[in-house]
């Protein structure tokens, strides 16, 4: 069985830093599909720079959709976007994509403390507002119908303790980020595509 797998969101989504398109994560979890037996047709809508108010109209360029993962939410920490409205154009995105058929994974926003660029005097407050704006978007997604996988705190630790994690802009991940944060994300994926090729 062939399922479609749609990625949303901002750069993180797209794959800004990583060395080749194939290392990005969407390319990552076709070829884990793929291992076991699952071909996957991938879509990335995603859009570097992208708030979760972009979310409306990278929701409307997905046609069919089994699968949808969102990573959003950066850059609405770094835009002051109000933690509130940004959970609500996200819960409104994953009703969409829930009306289209598709399950929906959603990375929250990633604790920006953990770039190294930020200044430690600031890191702590960076820190709180990464911890509010995650979440206000777990909470909407549980509601919204989707899944939340909240790995930033996971493996904010491993990024903030190893900077060949992040690329040469100190702000995306590298090769080796995108390699983490997709084997976070391989189990869940795997889980629902035997779901749905079993059905």
């Amino acid at each position: 069985m062939t399922i479609s797998l749609a990625v949303l969101g901002d750069s993180i989504a797209f794959g800004t830093g990583a060395a080749s398109p194939a290392d990005a994560i969407g390319p990552r979890l076709v070829r884990a599909l793929a291992e076991d037996g699952v071909d996957a047709v991938l879509q990335v809508v995603a859009v570097p720079g992208a708030v979760s108010a972009a979310l409306a109209g990278q929701v409307r360029q997905v046609t069919r959709c089994d699968l949808a993962l969102v990573v959003v939410g950066a850059n609405d920490l770094t835009r002051l976007v109000p933690p509130a409205t940004a959970a609500a154009q996200l819960a409104a995105a994953v009703r969409e994509l829930r009306v289209l058929g598709a399950d929906v994974l959603v990375v929250p926003a990633p604790d920006l403390s953990t770039v190294p660029w930020v200044p430690a005097a600031f890191q702590a407050l960076v820190a709180t507002a990464s911890a509010e704006l995650q979440r206000r978007q777990t909470e909407a997604v549980r509601g919204a119908g989707g899944v939340a996988v909240p790995i930033g705190t996971e493996l904010g630790e491993r990024f903030r303790n190893q900077p060949g994690l992040f690329s040469a802009d100190r702000f995306h991940p590298s090769s080796a980020g995108y390699a983490l944060i997709a084997e976070a994300l391989i189990p869940v994926v795997r889980s629902i595509a035997r779901a749905r090729t079993a059905a």
